[in-house]
């Protein structure tokens, strides 16, 4: 995708996110695994490693979760999961949606297109069809869901609106990420499963993606992105099937190869913009975790000042897989963050990476 041109320019004319409403600190949840059934049925080893990544710094204080208390979180069957993510997640996504569009000054009827992705839950009608509802948006929508793309999720849902609106199908795109991690519980013997357990958490992200910026407001435009895929690395990060729930596999590997294929993505599209890294004057990053922000500190060659918003979304709420980056995003607008060049990049299941350059001004 090249430099946009004037005609096919995207902006993101708004931004909402959403939480379920029940905060929950680590020293809280390690309380209450403790005390369940699931510490007993793990090894010594595992009790140790919830525990050591529980107590100790990881750069995560807090998350989100679409439970009444913790011991509803241990509550681990199929059932119970889809029904979880059914009951929760269209309304989480619908609450994201909202703001986004009291953020952009724009009624329901205004929206062309609503784009939803998610991976912590399967819907049949998907959750495209609730939100249309909940929202009160137009019978004639276009109305697209996508699945199975991971953390890396927002960014096609972005490539996918830019598309539409270059069309010219579609003036306002309706861009949703919703993952409801709690509904995506898994617990075993295994490292992966039990740090994925540790660091994930519940959220919703939406943006008005729009052909026209709000004249009497900041302008986010969207230039050019790219998108990185190596399938020989799939296993490294992953969803899998098992006992008829979702179980996440997560290695050692992550970090690097997230550093790695994000620092390629970048060097391609300054390439074409004939710009620097140090003409970004904002990075809006997925963060997996400490570890992959450390990584990307040092592959970058950054300081932990310039990913200060990823790092302040990942202590409060976790990793909150594809929803992420839209709240890092809010953010550094909140912030009033340096205009000028941003970098916009998620990361994951794939192994994919995608990065967009924005202007904003």
């Amino acid at each position: 995708m090249s430099i946009a041109s004037d005609k096919s320019a995207m902006y993101f004319r708004g931004l909402g996110t959403a939480n379920p409403p029940k905060r929950y600190t680590k020293a809280e949840c390690l309380k209450v695994f403790e005390a369940s059934a699931w510490s007993n049925r793990l090894n010594s080893r595992s009790r140790f490693i919830i525990r050591t990544v529980l107590q100790n710094e990881n750069g995560i204080d807090a998350r989100r979760l679409a439970v009444d208390s913790l011991e509803e979180a241990f509550n681990i069957d199929p059932n119970t999961l889809s029904n979880r993510f059914a009951s929760k997640a269209p309304a989480l996504a619908s609450a994201a949606g909202e703001r986004a569009l009291k953020d952009a000054r724009l009624e329901a009827i205004d929206i062309d297109a609503v784009i939803i992705s998610t991976c912590t839950g399967y819907l049949c009608p998907g959750l495209s069809g609730y939100v249309v509802e909940l929202l009160g948006l137009r019978p004639d929508v276009r109305a697209f869901d996508l699945v199975g793309q991971g953390c890396a999720a927002a960014l096609p849902n972005f490539q996918l609106g830019a598309a539409m609106l270059a069309s010219g199908a579609c003036e306002h795109v309706l861009s949703i990420c919703v993952e409801l991690s709690s509904a995506a519980m898994y617990l075993d013997n295994d490292a992966g499963v039990l740090i994925s357990a540790c660091l994930f958490g519940d959220g919703a992200g939406a943006a008005i993606l729009s052909r026209h910026a709000d004249p009497s407001r900041r302008s986010v435009c969207w230039m050019d992105s790219e998108s990185l895929m190596d399938p020989s690395r799939r296993d490294a990060l992953m969803f899998e099937q098992r006992d008829g729930m979702l179980r996440n596999i997560l290695t050692q590997a992550v970090p690097e190869l997230a550093a790695e294929y994000a620092k390629r993505v970048l060097g391609t599209v300054l390439e074409r913009a004939v710009l620097t890294p140090s003409d970004v004057k904002t990075w809006i990053l997925h963060a997996g975790g400490r570890d992959v922000l450390l990584a990307l500190e040092r592959r970058f060659e950054l300081q932990s000042q310039d990913f200060r918003y990823s790092a302040a979304m990942l202590r409060e709420y976790g990793n909150m897989s594809s929803a992420f980056v839209y709240f890092v995003m809010e953010a550094a607008l909140a912030d009033n963050a340096p205009g000028g060049w941003w970098w916009l990049s998620s990361f994951g299941a794939g192994f994919s990476c995608h990065g967009a350059l924005l202007r904003v001004d």
